[in-house]
């Protein structure tokens, strides 16, 4: 059994919880941003493939106590770095830290990377080069007050990165919180979904996956590909089951919008280059007059949340004006409105039905529930 960390968006580490689960992992300790597990290396390949949630697949290669600096530069200086990778390969090195005495994170970086370099001079009289942009393997760190753990980074770019998208919007939601807030929201494949503010459609790429069960990893490659104990019978296998279990593209009732046409642009170009365009019904059009496509179902959205004064003064006059086409254009449906404004509910004179902290990034969130009764609100 091996250690590792599955990292995820704050608020998610319960559905990434389920994730693990479902590839049959067990020993799970979630932790604000992730969850600790131990698994042999097939769940860890199958995590990397599968999971909607996870952020990176980090694994335990060293652990030990510190005082100083140079505590930190003998652990990683100790560690067996060439029975994993290669002199040639390039590498790069991240630290996080939390509650940590020592000063200068940039210094620590540095020790770890000296470390490293001179375990494989001291072994084969060379030293791997460093590549900050596309490194071949990713090393990262954890330091608390006094402990640090290394890792072996074994998803490479990190997992929201489906290999997918081509066109970004300003401030597109990552795929990983988008494809989290639609399992809150409880929307099944076969459950009318629409997105009124698609922005570059992440949330419809997301959805129309999850319709035809393609797995979010399948389009891309990974760290641990890189790895010396690769194995790559258990990765074809893998891959093979999970490209067998896609169903073909088609109309999924996913319906997605947006005021800006350049947007939809960004969007239908996102979707057509996943190849996911059939699943999806895209058009252009103000949330404010648009029709519900059917009777009922779930829609999820990123409402724009001001930064500067005078967008707060547009958004003060936009909420109302959403809650009221909600009420008399969407009866009959469930609406999760994700925000970094929490003025919102009580501006669209709704009382939401839930609310979930999320962060997107390191922005604090709420995910609201209104949920849009059809006729009286009252129970009959």
């Amino acid at each position: 059994m091996e250690k590792f960390f599955a990292s995820c968006p704050r608020g998610l580490e319960p559905l990434l919880a389920e994730d693990l689960a479902a590839v049959g992992v067990e020993h799970l300790k979630p932790i604000p941003g992730g969850v600790h597990f131990a698994a042999e290396w097939p769940a860890c390949y199958a995590i990397n493939l599968h999971s909607r949630i996870a952020t990176r697949v980090l694994w335990r290669v060293a652990h030990g106590r510190y005082a100083k600096e140079d505590d930190i530069y003998r652990l990683a200086l100790e560690t067996p770095w060439a029975k994993w990778f290669a002199v040639e390969q390039t590498i790069r090195v991240d630290v996080t830290a939390v509650k940590s005495p020592l000063k200068s994170i940039e210094f620590i970086t540095l020790r770890i990377k000296d470390a490293v370099c001179d375990r494989f001079r001291r072994e084969f009289d060379k030293r791997p080069s460093v590549d900050t942009r596309a490194a071949d393997v990713r090393i990262h760190a954890f330091i608390t007050a006094d402990e640090c753990t290394l890792y072996v980074d074994t998803s490479g770019a990190p997992l929201y990165q489906r290999g997918l998208r081509q066109k970004t919007v300003e401030a597109p939601l990552k795929e990983n919180l988008a494809a989290g807030i639609l399992r809150l929201s409880g929307w099944q494949p076969g459950t009318p979904l629409i997105d009124p503010m698609c922005g570059s459609g992440t949330f419809l790429v997301e959805a129309a996956q999850m319709a035809l069960n393609i797995a979010p990893g399948a389009g891309r490659d990974f760290g641990f590909q890189r790895l010396k104990n690769f194995d790559l019978a258990v990765w074809k296998d893998l891959l093979d089951t999970a490209m067998d279990a896609e169903k073909p593209a088609a109309f999924a009732q996913i319906y997605g919008s947006d005021i800006s046409p350049v947007a939809v642009r960004a969007a239908l170009a996102n979707l057509d280059r996943a190849g996911l365009l059939p699943a999806v019904s895209l058009s252009s059009g103000d949330i404010l007059e648009i029709d519900a496509p059917t009777d009922g179902g779930i829609m999820v959205g990123n409402p724009p949340y001001g930064e500067r004064l005078s967008e707060q003064d547009e958004l003060a006059e936009f909420y109302p004006q959403l809650g009221s086409a909600l009420k008399r254009k969407f009866s009959g449906w469930n609406c999760y409105l994700l925000t970094a404004d929490l003025r919102l509910p009580k501006m669209m004179r709704l009382t939401p039905s839930k609310k979930t902290p999320l962060f997107n990034g390191a922005l604090e969130c709420r995910l609201y529930e209104f949920k849009m009764v059809a006729g009286s609100n009252r129970p009959k």
